[in-house]
């Protein structure tokens, strides 16, 4: 299981986020996500936005921590990597 997460520092809603995703599947990264409790309306198509204060325990977890352009670069090696169009549509 790779699950990888980068660094929160997306902000939105007041709030800072981290993308949480699979380099190996969607249904891994489900899997994942329901394992650990994240919603499933925090899913956006390729990833799931987490709260800056769920970090450490996804890490805990198993997440692995990987700079954001790593995690995009091994999203878009596995195929799984949406476009934005894409996103919106599956939103």
């Amino acid at each position: 299981m790779t699950v990888l997460i980068d660094e929160p520092r997306w902000h939105l809603h007041g709030r800072t986020w981290s993308h949480l995703v699979s380099d190996e599947s969607l249904d891994e990264l489900h899997a994942f996500a329901e394992a650990v409790g994240i919603p499933r309306r925090g899913f956006h198509g390729d990833h799931y936005d987490v709260p800056e204060e769920y970090y450490d325990e996804m890490v805990a977890r198993g997440a692995v921590p990987t700079p954001s352009r790593e995690l995009v670069r091994r999203l878009r090696a596995a195929g799984l990597r949406l476009s934005p169009a894409q996103r919106r549509a599956a939103g």
